[in-house]
């Protein structure tokens, strides 16, 4: 009884069975390490982590501590209980206990050495290993021992089916010798699967190191925008900083010149007030000849006084913010940060302009060289480099090195497709189609739907258009040219891998009356 309880208290509560490699909670409750650790797992899906005993909660995963002690008292329990359950005995040792050895299918009894020995002097009984299982060992027909297998109808057979039964007539086989010859088979088929499962072994540990690396990868990348953004933030305090002290500045400055100007005009007011004071006192004056004599007091002309000196009292125009001044600051500072957390980022953005000589006379370039639209034929001279049947043009400039960056504006009429090409693109005939040739990589937008072309392959995207911005992005050392729609969140299209060979230049196709902007 004793047993049973200490037993009851070396079960995991999660297994319901002996702890193994026991390991403890905070709050003091144990469980296999395998057990607790699935649960974790399931928890952490869930969102929150607690106790399966007593449901005490955690706020992080909770540490596991091993248990050696109460694994030392599990390895002890189990040394000293002998599995009753699984062992067979023989029947005839009565007094104590004594394992048999072999079972008679016939006497449907289990021996020990000294019995069977006794047993096989009066009886030739077929032995097989120790069993409590007799009757799937006899055919539950005729009551008799399986001796035989028919391999026509899978099934084992006594000496009555082979005679008289349904088998009758079949080829059987020896059950020893049909069981011999399947364990042939099946260590063929287990050797044919040893490399199958070798081969997903190798996958899986691929695919774990694979995880490892994202997950090391996305960690590096965590620290780096962490990073980027502390220096953001600390470059937005300095430009706030110079940007209020920008103001301060004026602010004291102007401030100061109207204080000195309202100095001025309060001594001309009080100059003003003590004469405007001694006027009236004269004017009390009976004595006209001391009124007449009084040479302290000259009378201007009307609406004036020579003497006060005022400039009116106003602020000159000059003398206010300069909002322009604050701004440009603002945008200056403003502008070096962006550029550098490109810099940090290693992207550059080009400032890309179309090259006019390379437009098909259907494609309009806009003054500032950044938009190429589809519109009616225009009278121009014709340049070697000229498209001559499909509307498209090529950038001015090419990229042969670096990481670069840049956006694209789709005005969502008629067909387009933007992308790269090496300036030795043909200039007429199918093979100058942008996408139908290994000189040039494109991002069509068709009849609602994305498409990209490279030596005439084209893949349909299952993504559709939701807005008329994608972002390129082009790493010419490392061979990958990939396209994002700019919509929120961004969208990643399709990326192209390949190694470049020549300097790579932008290439715009307009059709249907499509218009298509840079943004650099």
């Amino acid at each position: 009884m004793a047993s049973a309880e200490l037993r009851d208290e070396l079960n995991c509560s999660i297994c319901l069975s002996l702890y193994t490699d026991p390991v403890s909670l905070r709050c003091g409750h144990n469980f296999c390490r395998s057990c607790i650790v699935s649960v974790l797992d399931a928890q952490e899906a869930a969102g929150g982590y607690s106790c399966p005993d007593c449901r005490a909660e955690y706020p992080e995963r909770p540490a596991l501590g091993k248990n050696l002690k109460l694994e030392n008292i599990v390895e002890r329990f189990s040394s000293t209980q002998p599995d009753m359950e699984t062992r067979i005995f023989c029947i005839y040792c009565t007094k104590s206990p004594v394992p048999a050895v072999k079972s008679s299918l016939q006497c449907e009894t289990s021996l020990c050495d000294d019995h069977l020995t006794a047993h096989n002097k009066t009886a030739d009984h077929i032995l097989t290993e120790p069993t409590t299982f007799f009757a799937n060992k006899k055919c539950s027909h005729h009551k008799k021992v399986l001796e035989y297998y028919c391999p026509q109808d899978a099934a084992c057979l006594c000496v009555s089916c082979c005679l008289i039964g349904k088998h009758r007539g079949h080829q059987v086989e020896l059950l020893d010798e049909a069981s011999e010859k399947k364990k042939k088979e099946l260590m063929e088929y287990h050797s044919e699967l040893n490399p199958k499962k070798a081969e997903i072994q190798t996958r899986v540990q691929n695919l774990q190191y694979h995880k490892w690396k994202i997950q090391e990868k996305a960690s590096d990348e965590r620290k780096n925008v962490r990073k980027i953004f502390k220096a953001i933030r600390k470059q937005l305090k300095m430009t706030e900083k110079k940007a209020l002290s920008e103001v301060t500045r004026q602010e004291e400055k102007i401030v100061s010149q109207i204080s000195d100007l309202i100095k001025k005009l309060e001594i001309q007011e009080e100059e003003l007030s003590r004469k405007m004071r001694h006027v009236e006192e004269m004017c009390r004056v009976t004595d006209p000849i001391r009124l007449l004599k009084e040479s302290d007091i000259t009378v201007c002309s009307h609406g004036g006084d020579e003497d006060t000196g005022v400039d009116g009292g106003e602020v000159r125009s000059e003398e206010d913010l300069d909002e322009v001044l604050i701004s440009l600051t603002l945008h200056r500072s403003m502008r070096d940060i962006v550029t550098n957390v490109t810099s940090e980022l290693g992207v550059h953005v080009p400032d890309i302009l179309l090259d006019v000589d390379t437009a098909h006379r259907r494609v309009k370039i806009s003054e500032d060289l950044k938009t190429a639209t589809e519109s009616g034929l225009q009278e121009k001279p014709k340049f070697p480099g000229t498209f001559v049947n499909f509307f498209q043009v090529l950038s001015r400039c090419g990229f042969s090195s670096g990481r670069q960056y840049w956006e694209v504006e789709w005005d969502k009429i008629g067909d387009c497709a933007i992308g790269l090409s090496y300036p030795s693109i043909e200039r007429k005939g199918i093979q100058s189609v942008i996408g139908y040739n290994d000189k040039s990589w494109c991002l069509g937008m068709y009849e609602g739907e994305y498409k990209v072309w490279h030596n005439s392959d084209v893949l349909t995207l299952s993504v559709k258009p939701t807005c008329p911005t994608v972002g390129v992005f082009l790493d010419y050392e490392a061979g990958c040219l990939s396209f994002y729609e700019l919509c929120d969140p961004i969208r990643h299209l399709h990326t192209f891998t390949t190694s470049f060979t020549e300097p790579l230049h932008v290439i715009i196709y307009v059709y249907n009356g499509a218009s298509v902007t840079i943004r650099s």
